[in-house]
């Protein structure tokens, strides 16, 4: 099935909460001052199927939200990262980070040009999220970095 990927707005805060929700994670700091840097996937008629957020911490991103339905084709997948990689740029972005507890993850972002680094390395500004703050919680909790 055809799919779309486009900027979230303010009508769409409700929907995405729910959508996160659904996929038990957090939906906290997502509110109509911070919904445009959400992207959402979805179907030609108007099924969300997938969202990629990010949390601006001056030129630096933390991606977060990532939630794909299931049957969702990789290549929408890195579609939607791709356009992620975009808006990063339009909103001024040199750096994207990410955090993750799934190892099986990383050859995907690491194909996507993500690199693994340190949690000491993360920028201090980050430390004000509260999902960062959640994520340094989990022992086996992964960071990523992708360059601008």
């Amino acid at each position: 099935m055809q799919t779309l990927i486009r900027k979230a707005n303010k009508q769409d805060l409700g929907r995405l909460r729910a959508f996160l929700s659904k996929a038990n994670l957090g939906t906290d700091g997502l509110t109509d001052e911070t919904v445009d840097y959400f992207l959402l996937l979805e179907n030609k008629d108007g099924t969300l199927r997938g969202s990629l957020g990010m949390e601006a911490f001056g030129e630096n991103g933390l991606l977060r939200s990532l939630v794909v339905s299931p049957g969702q084709a990789d290549k929408e997948i890195f579609v939607l990262f791709d356009q992620m990689v975009q808006l990063a740029k339009e909103k001024g972005m040199k750096s994207l980070f990410l955090a993750t507890n799934k190892s099986v993850a990383l050859p995907f972002f690491e194909l996507m040009g993500f690199q693994r680094m340190e949690r000491e390395q993360l920028p201090t500004d980050f430390y004000h999220s509260e999902h960062i703050r959640h994520v340094l919680n989990v022992d086996n909790s992964l960071f990523l970095k992708f360059s601008l």
